[in-house]
């Protein structure tokens, strides 16, 4: 089981990153994928959700309307669309499959099958 974020970097406020996390080794199309970041210093955060079919998608009211979450199942592809980056958005990003039955906006390292290693986006002018 293996999930790679990849598509993090330096951005100005205002700007756009898309991230992606490239899925292998498990049913991709059958699992809820979640982004979940965490900046310096502070615990995890949860920001987006989407359902195994990608129709139906969730979002924490921090990012709600800048974000996108979207999925290419045929790719085995989870993607984030970031726009209007701020300077709070800096945090390393983390791609995770769901456990089934468990909370979405959950951060709870049990509740997740697997993680990958993180891309960090950093927003700075």
């Amino acid at each position: 089981v293996q999930l790679v974020e990849s598509g993090g970097g330096m951005v100005q406020p205002g700007g756009s990153l898309r991230l992606s996390c490239a899925a292998s080794g498990f049913t991709f199309s059958s699992y809820h994928m979640s982004w979940v970041r965490q900046a310096p210093g502070k615990g995890p955060e949860w920001v987006s959700d989407i359902n195994p079919g990608g129709g139906s998608t969730y979002y924490a009211d921090s990012v709600k309307g800048r974000f996108t979450i979207s999925r290419d199942n045929a790719k085995n592809t989870l993607y984030l669309q970031m726009n209007s980056l701020k300077p709070e958005d800096t945090a390393l990003y983390y791609c995770a499959s769901l456990k089934p039955g468990v909370l979405i906006t959950t951060t709870d390292l049990k509740d997740f099958d697997s993680w990958g290693q993180g891309t960090q986006v950093t927003v700075s002018s």
